[in-house]
């Protein structure tokens, strides 16, 4: 079972755009979904999915509110505080489902609304 201390440590490496961190908790053919968004299948294909998405803010912070799982799948609920590359923040909900094979996710969905981060202001 994934503790909050797990999920603290997975956001953490989200935060700092450290995509090695990130993808070392996926499994080499992991699945990977982030919004409406095309899946992206292993390490390379995530870390090019995500690395685009990181390019285009300046920086996220993550909170963990709820999580909840057993040994083959987890799911967190929580906000994100995404700082635009202007300066202006934004805070949007968010939640996470993973399945696991052993230790790490093969399969990452996140569902959120990501529009109004590149709405017009």
């Amino acid at each position: 079972m994934r503790d909050r201390a797990w999920w603290l440590a997975l956001c953490r490496a989200i935060d700092r755009k450290d995509t090695q961190a990130f993808v070392s908790y996926l499994t080499d053919d992991c699945e990977f979904r982030f919004a409406n968004g095309p899946a992206a299948v292993g390490h390379a294909a995530i870390g090019a999915a995500v690395d685009g998405f990181w390019a285009s803010i300046k920086a996220s912070e993550h909170e963990v509110l709820h999580h909840w799982g057993d040994a083959t799948s987890a799911v967190c609920e929580g906000s994100c505080l995404y700082t635009r590359h202007d300066g202006s923040t934004l805070r949007l909900p968010f939640v996470d489902v993973l399945h696991f094979r052993g230790d790490k996710a093969r399969q990452y969905f996140i569902y959120m609304d990501i529009t109004p981060l590149y709405a017009p202001r």
